[in-house]
């Protein structure tokens, strides 16, 4: 029974983790900081602050910075419950301690002393030995793509793909594949006889997975890889 006692004792004085900061809970996952003027996406729920998410909004098909998921844009709606939990919570401010609401929390920062002198006495980033590689030019875009039926640009991989099933599903046209033809084995004057189906079988994973040293692989040369 006294052991007994003692392993209770012992557990029962052991610390527990510190619970995730009021401030952290309500910080955009974009910018890092307490979220201004949030917005929700209503397909998926995720909050981000409306100006950080502004970008995502620009592109043809946009997915969510953190799942990743479709959303229609028109869809995107203020978050008022978040915004009113922002001017309910006080948070302490991560210079001087003082407890803010989370709404102020960002202009207190920006004129918190303490919080600038914590910044000055960061330390600097120095390389350990100055590099005398030339920066790489005229890199390939191997990222973002070209719509080859009707030019919308900035499409990755995926986008690619859902933006030609939903808007050129009936295009008889025969046209070059613009991932195929960014990649180093590629040609560029290859014309696909159904690009749809070109897209839907040999563009279904990416091919950063192919990736060896600093070579990108043909799927043919893949296929031999062990």
């Amino acid at each position: 029974m006294a052991m007994f006692r003692s392993l209770v004792s012992g557990a029962r004085q052991q610390p527990q983790a510190a619970p995730e900061s009021l401030e952290a809970q309500y910080s955009c996952p974009i910018c890092l900081e307490v979220y201004q003027r949030p917005v929700c996406i209503s397909g998926c729920a995720h909050t981000f602050c409306g100006e950080c998410l502004q970008p995502c909004l620009q592109v043809p098909s946009p997915l969510c910075p953190l799942c990743r998921m479709p959303f229609d844009p028109k869809k995107v709606e203020k978050a008022s419950s978040v915004d009113k939990q922002l001017s309910s919570y006080k948070s302490p401010c991560r210079g001087c301690s003082k407890k803010v609401t989370l709404a102020k929390m960002r202009s207190h920062i920006s004129s918190c002393n303490k919080v600038h002198e914590q910044m000055a006495n960061c330390p600097k980033f120095v390389p350990v030995v100055p590099t005398s590689q030339p920066i790489p030019r005229n890199i390939p875009n191997r990222s973002t793509f070209v719509c080859p039926y009707c030019g919308a640009r900035n499409l990755d991989q995926q986008e690619l793909v859902k933006h030609c099933m939903e808007n050129h599903r009936n295009d008889p046209n025969k046209v070059v594949c613009p991932i195929c033809s960014a990649m180093p084995w590629g040609d560029p004057s290859y014309k696909s006889a159904n690009f749809l189906q070109h897209l839907l079988h040999r563009h279904k994973f990416s091919y950063d997975t192919f990736v060896v040293g600093e070579e990108i692989q043909s799927p043919r040369q893949s296929s031999q890889l062990d």
